[in-house]
């Protein structure tokens, strides 16, 4: 019975959780930045908390490894007009942007 039981809930849980932290650079300027950045990463795809800070310009996710990768995250975040080091936003994406927002780009390579 005992065993039945465990056994039920181990197919239940599904994978178990890779939690993990990651902090990396996202250009922007203000507290709307702060309000995009953070708004374009959705808890339920794997993020579990995030947090961007306007004078550091360093953006702190903890986020379930199982579910999505950082690069992943960087593209979400980019998606969103936000050069970062795993995916520069479009053209189009960036010019998007309020005008406080739109930050002095890092040079292309």
């Amino acid at each position: 019975m005992y065993l039945l039981c465990a056994f039920m809930l181990t197919g239940f849980m599904g994978k178990a959780q890779e939690k993990k932290t990651e902090t990396f650079k996202v250009f922007g300027n203000c507290d709307m930045c702060k309000e995009t950045i953070e708004g374009s990463l959705k808890k339920k795809e794997g993020i579990i908390s995030k947090r961007w800070d306007k004078n550091t310009k360093l953006l702190e996710v903890t986020f379930d490894a199982s579910k999505i990768t950082i690069e992943q995250i960087g593209k979400k975040v980019a998606g969103a007009g936000y050069d970062n080091q795993y995916a520069t936003a479009t053209d189009v994406q960036y010019k998007g942007l309020h005008s406080c927002c739109q930050y002095k780009r890092p040079e292309k390579k």
